[in-house]
């Protein structure tokens, strides 16, 4: 059996002895400050791994809020990053990415799954985080069907939204870089670049 542990001031979450990441800091998420404008106009290679041990938060229509802790992101950096959607300029599918820090982008892969993504940095300079894991949901589509997220999000503004935000609750993170998944289309240096951001443990 899984337990749960309680946030104590001071007090590293370490993350071992379960089966992931996610599933490791299980219990541990509490409400907290969310996040404005300034913190999605920063570079995304800034806020993807600013984003670990932050929190999602989604309201549902009967008014419920549930938060999960982010443990898993992804960076794309622009038109010169060809595994960005952006590298082959603006489209329908990706004119959110456009607009300045702080809106959802979400578009849908194998007739299955929605991808939940954030537009970061400034307007005109498409960038975007893929969040790739949160709370005990360990993959993007998988955590999007969880949360009931699904195309009617796309376009959100994260900062006045009233269904779906991100919040601060004031934990530190560590983590680790590894490629990012699924891009071999991009080829090198794409491929290598260390834009997967990990969550170790909290404090």
């Amino acid at each position: 059996m899984k337990k749960k542990r309680e946030r104590q001031k001071g007090q590293n979450y370490i993350i071992d002895n379960l089966l992931t990441p996610a599933a490791r800091l299980t219990g541990i998420v509490c409400e907290g400050r969310r996040l404005d404008t300034n913190f999605y106009l920063n570079d995304v290679l800034i806020v993807a791994p600013a984003l670990l041990g932050k929190i999602i938060a989604i309201r549902y229509p009967d008014g419920t809020v549930s938060r999960h802790l982010i443990t898993e992101t992804e960076a794309y950096r622009g038109v010169e990053d060809k595994a960005c959607h952006a590298s082959k300029g603006k489209t329908i599918r990706n004119e959110v990415m456009f607009r300045r820090g702080g809106y959802v982008y979400v578009y849908f892969v194998y007739g299955m799954y929605w991808m939940l993504n954030v537009v970061t940095g400034v307007m005109n300079e498409p960038q975007a985080v893929l969040i790739r894991g949160a709370g005990e949901y360990n993959g993007p589509g998988k955590l999007t069907r969880a949360l009931g997220i699904d195309g009617s999000f796309y376009g959100e503004d994260l900062t006045v939204s009233d269904r779906i935000w991100f919040e601060d609750a004031g934990y530190q993170a560590r983590w680790e870089t590894k490629p990012r998944v699924g891009i071999n289309y991009a080829g090198s240096p794409w491929v290598e670049m260390p834009w997967r951001y990990i969550l170790k443990s909290l404090k």
